[in-house]
């Protein structure tokens, strides 16, 4: 069956669903790639040939900053489109603004609370408002059984994990992986803006994130000195990569790690290479005798 697209949430309510087959969502702000496409494939092995697969498409304008240029983020429907039939999606959602927020700016919003204050949200004021803003509209308007986000925006998902147990959401949330390329920069649509002298740069991030992994049967301490000695030299680099932050924290809020913490951990970073800022981040495992 040929995809659908979609652009209005009465298309949206109307399209059909096989019998008791679930739905899945993967909500996507466009400009689709390998990582998204897995997100795809991972919706439609979760809710089987009988469920029935959404990937929505929406530039959220309230996740922007004010230094955020929200015009210049790119716009690929009709490629965006291929790629989610070609990926096992059934349906593309993609609305306008006007759709999505039909009283204009909304006044009430989701608020983030204290996790996001940190890290991205402390960097990006507002920004977790806006998303979780928009994600809770798209819910309600999907009516999915089950929502997938990437691990590598891994504040992100936790913070909607935390809105959906919050405010009794039902539907489940699953995390998946993030995808790298094979030089281990993970995918993201920023990565186009790089040119080869900036990319070059920015594969100090997976580095170390993989010099963290190496380190962690020595605690988080050592996790941490592993970490920023890659990052380090990176700052010397033509162009130089340009710490924002690197955090060790837990899972759960988002707040700092003490040195003998146990149990699992993100090791999340952010860095501007030219003028591009990227994320990027590792789960690790302290719990004794067991390695990420």
């Amino acid at each position: 069956m040929t995809i659908q697209l979609v652009r209005d949430t009465g298309e949206l309510h109307a399209l059909p669903r096989t019998g008791p087959g679930r739905r899945a969502v993967v909500m996507t702000m466009g400009a689709l790639h390998e990582g998204h496409a897995t997100l795809v494939r991972e919706a439609r092995r979760l809710v089987g040939p009988d469920g029935q697969v959404v990937v929505t498409v929406f530039v959220n304008p309230l996740q922007f900053g004010a230094d955020e240029d929200l015009d210049r983020y790119p716009r690929t429907l009709d490629a965006d489109v291929a790629l989610a039939e070609g990926s096992g999606a059934d349906a593309v959602f993609a609305p306008s603004v006007a759709e999505v927020y039909p009283g204009g700016e909304p006044e009430v919003r989701i608020s983030a609370g204290p996790m996001g204050g940190r890290l991205e949200g402390a960097h990006r004021p507002g920004h977790f408002d806006g998303m979780l803003t928009v994600v809770a509209k798209l819910l309600h308007l999907s009516r999915p059984d089950v929502a997938l986000f990437g691990q590598k925006d891994a504040q992100q998902l936790a913070l909607i994990r935390r809105m959906v147990r919050d405010l009794n959401f039902p539907v489940e949330i699953v995390g998946v992986p993030t995808v790298r390329e094979d030089d281990h920069l993970a995918l993201s649509s920023r990565n186009r803006y790089l040119s080869a002298a900036d990319r070059a740069s920015a594969l100090a991030l997976p580095r170390a994130l993989r010099a963290a992994e190496d380190a962690a049967g020595d605690g988080p301490s050592a996790v941490r000195e592993a970490a920023h000695a890659v990052l380090d030299g990176a700052a010397t680099l033509e162009p130089p990569v340009v710490l924002d932050y690197l955090a060790l924290v837990d899972p759960a809020d988002f707040t700092e790690v003490s040195t003998g913490h146990t149990g699992q951990a993100v090791l999340a970073v952010a860095a501007r290479v030219g003028t591009t800022r990227l994320i990027d981040n590792i789960v690790l495992d302290f719990t004794p005798g067991e390695r990420s």
